[in-house]
């Protein structure tokens, strides 16, 4: 796509209703140091338990880990899920509104394969 297809696309929708740009609160609810890693990690492979993210993400701690998949759970980007057995068994996994940012990963990873040496 070129910049002047791309500007004749989002021309209509760069603002939102009142004014603001539609891209703000987007990069506010992804900005943080692990959110888009868990969010990839997740959409490799879901659905996925704290040990498993916490493996693939080192040297993410645990309080940083955990925080950042409330945050996650509250945009209602990925859910929790807690099973009643013994021992406890939790999983993550994307909802609906976090596999709409598949394509977005594509993109980003095309970008990267392009631009990143």
């Amino acid at each position: 796509m070129t910049y002047e297809e791309f500007k004749e696309k989002v021309s209509s929708v760069i603002l939102t209703d009142d004014g603001n740009c539609p891209v703000t609160p987007v990069v506010q609810m992804l900005q943080g140091k692990w959110k888009l890693q868990i969010l990839y990690e997740l959409c490799i492979k879901c659905p996925m338990r704290f040990g498993e993210l916490k493996k693939v993400l080192k040297p993410i701690t645990n309080t940083a880990l955990t925080n950042a998949l409330k945050e996650l759970e509250a945009d209602e980007l990925i859910q929790r899920i807690q099973y009643n057995e013994m021992p406890l068994r939790v999983e993550y996994s994307l909802t609906e509104k976090g596999r709409d940012l598949l394509p977005v990963f594509y993109a980003i990873s095309q970008w990267g394969m392009k631009y990143i040496p």
